[in-house]
């Protein structure tokens, strides 16, 4: 998902962040207050709270809904501690959650699962509208999920149409196009030929190469028999399971799991350059099958750019159905662009672990989408007669029985009544379907392509080193809310005592680069947040072996940990809630003496006695 920004109101001030474009010369020392502490954790940390403050928070974010065996499901953090209730005060609990639901027309949703009892309040064209409204004795304990499927015996999909607002930096047409698979029970899946190419160098070390070769295994014992398959494991050099390719017989799948248990250790430099010809060149013969090249890295290098070149020929250059490039990238020192790259020009899929502890989870979905292959080589040449088109992603991929296939992008002039999409079955027969085509549907075409279309142009601007093209992706970014490597996050602190100046310049300061961020509008406070893109790599990280996950994480995030283990030691002695009690009925005046205390103690190393005693944790 995609923080999309948080607002904070207390009684005196109020808080609300806001993406700028980006200066070059910006220090990242000069970041504070903010960052993630975990891929899916986002930490916003207010300067000055007045004690007895009520507090209104509100967060915005955007996350994909999971589709897995023709199911959709949507999984939204709602698990509140009993600790948020203020001590001493008695508070009406209410939980409200309002759930839109826009479907398309033609298809019927049949609704699965709910964790929360959720009433039908509104039902109209293409719109369903649910509500959750109760006083509750507790705050909720569980997260709210809901899932869903849409009935169809084949594949289908549309077209939604979208006009640019006038506020919009590029006046173009938008269009989203989706195909998705239908009942997949009796959907024939294209045989497989296919090499894991896996990263074996010194940073793929401990838990990662665990993780790594549990999912190798998974993956392998999923083939079916008369799927061809063999292994790559590279460091600065390759090593082959077998120079030809393999039935995935059991005996095969047996001796591979051996050799994979012989040979991945870790250790060496990393070279993908070398393993990924050498698969391209053992595929180049496949006629019956799907050819499909597996990458999995955790590292990047310098030829990236001459790799994407070398790959872009041999698609131009290759056969029917060229080998179909899935990546994956692991932590946060490859470089994820350079994956969603080759993946695109590949026509294949990327997805990554940027938390460690996800590897064999995200590694065995996006396998999944490579084996489940029911139509390739998809064209849609009416797309090609269109003025000023542009599409992402550029090269179509395959569509999978896993989810659906979805393209957006923007054009000028008509758009044809309707858009023939044809393809390649796993029986290598022919097919065709036409999309309908359906306007002003209510559906926020710009909003759901956004964050798709910014990772793209991103791996475009990377991979042609083009500022026009960065340019555009900080304004599509700062139009649409979603965070790019070109934009970072301010926070603003507006204190209501004082008079706001209202002049005509004061809604400019927030457009200008960051080092402009110092003629702040009078009652007001800009505060830089830390950079929340994930880079394009670390070559020297790469050099010298560093394993994933010791990235330098924001300073907070260390108090943080401290904290909590303080907490916990703290809880086995004494009651929690008490503590909270005794500090909320302190004044000013008496929270002033206990941190001068505190900070006396520390001066005579007394301090550092009790956090070593109460707060050193285990790190095991």
């Amino acid at each position: 998902g995609s923080i999309l920004g948080v607002e904070v109101n207390a009684m005196r001030k109020s808080y609300s962040t806001q993406l700028v474009v980006m200066d070059e010369n910006q220090s990242a020392t000069q970041a504070q207050n903010g960052g993630f502490l975990k891929s899916n954790i986002f930490m916003l940390t207010i300067p000055e709270i007045d004690g007895g403050s009520n507090l209104s928070i509100k967060i915005n974010w955007s996350q994909k809904v999971v589709c897995s065996n023709g199911e959709y499901s949507l999984n939204v953090p709602f698990t509140f501690p009993e600790f948020i209730n203020p001590a001493g005060k008695r508070m009406a609990k209410r939980e409200k959650i309002r759930l839109n639901v826009d479907v398309v027309a033609g298809s019927e949703l049949l609704f699965k699962t709910t964790s929360h009892p959720l009433q039908e309040v509104r039902r109209q064209a293409g719109s369903i509208g649910f509500l959750c409204d109760n006083d509750v004795l507790s705050w909720s304990k569980d997260d709210f999920s809901f899932s869903y499927a849409v009935s169809s015996s084949r594949i289908n999909g549309g077209v939604l149409l979208e006009s640019a607002s006038v506020h919009d930096f590029d006046q173009r047409e938008m269009f989203y196009i989706y195909l998705s698979p239908g009942d997949i029970q009796h959907k024939k899946i294209f045989k497989k030929e296919i090499i894991f190419i896996i990263d074996i160098s010194g940073s793929m070390q401990g838990k990662l190469m665990d993780d790594t070769k549990n999912a190798l295994l998974s993956a392998l014992a999923k083939l079916n028999p008369d799927d061809l398959f063999t292994i790559i494991a590279f460091n600065g050099e390759s090593h082959l399971f077998s120079k030809s390719m393999e039935l995935a017989s059991n005996d095969a799948v047996e001796r591979a799991n051996e050799w994979i248990n012989t040979n991945f250790v870790a250790g060496g430099g990393t070279n993908i350059s070398h393993p990924l010809n050498t698969a391209i060149e053992m595929l180049s013969g496949a006629r019956s099958s799907v050819p499909i090249i597996f990458l999995v890295t955790d590292g990047t290098v310098e030829d990236e750019r001459q790799i994407c070149d070398m790959v872009k020929n041999h698609m131009i250059n290759g056969e029917s159905i060229c080998p179909r490039i899935y990546t994956f990238g692991i932590g946060s020192f490859c470089n994820h662009y350079f994956l969603r790259m080759l993946a695109m020009i590949g026509r294949g899929q990327y997805d990554a672990a940027l938390d460690v502890d996800l590897i064999e989870p995200r590694m065995l979905s996006l396998f999944e989408k490579a084996s489940s292959l029911i139509l390739a080589n998809i064209k849609m040449d009416m797309l090609d007669e269109i003025d000023l088109v542009e599409v992402f992603p550029s090269h179509i991929p395959d569509l999978s029985s896993e989810g659906p296939l979805v393209l957006s992008g923007r054009y000028k002039g008509n758009f044809p009544e309707t858009l023939k999409v044809k393809g390649i079955m796993a029986d290598f027969s022919n097919f065709e379907i036409d999309l309908k085509i359906q306007k002003d549907k209510g559906i926020p075409v710009q909003r759901v392509s956004a964050r798709d279309q910014i990772q793209l142009l991103t791996a475009q601007a990377w991979l042609s080193e083009n500022k026009q093209l960065e340019q555009k992706v900080a304004k599509l970014s700062l139009q649409t809310g979603f965070t790019s490597e070109y934009t970072c996050m301010i926070m603003l602190e507006t204190d209501h005592l004082k008079k706001i100046k209202e002049s005509s310049g004061s809604k400019e300061v927030l457009k200008k680069k960051l080092s402009k961020h110092d003629a702040n509008v009078q009652g007001q406070r800009t505060i830089l947040l830390p950079h929340v893109g994930i880079g394009f790599g670390d070559l020297k990280a790469t050099a010298e072996n560093t394993p994933p996950g010791y990235e330098t994480k924001p300073e907070m995030a260390e108090i943080f940990k401290a904290a909590s283990n303080c907490v916990d030691t703290v809880c086995g002695y004494c009651c929690c809630m008490c503590c909270v009690q005794c500090f909320s009925r302190m004044n000013n005046q008496c929270l002033t003496v206990l941190n001068q205390l505190c900070i006396g103690l520390g001066c005579l190393a007394c301090l550092e006695c009790c956090s070593h005693i109460c707060c050193c944790g285990d790190d095991n």
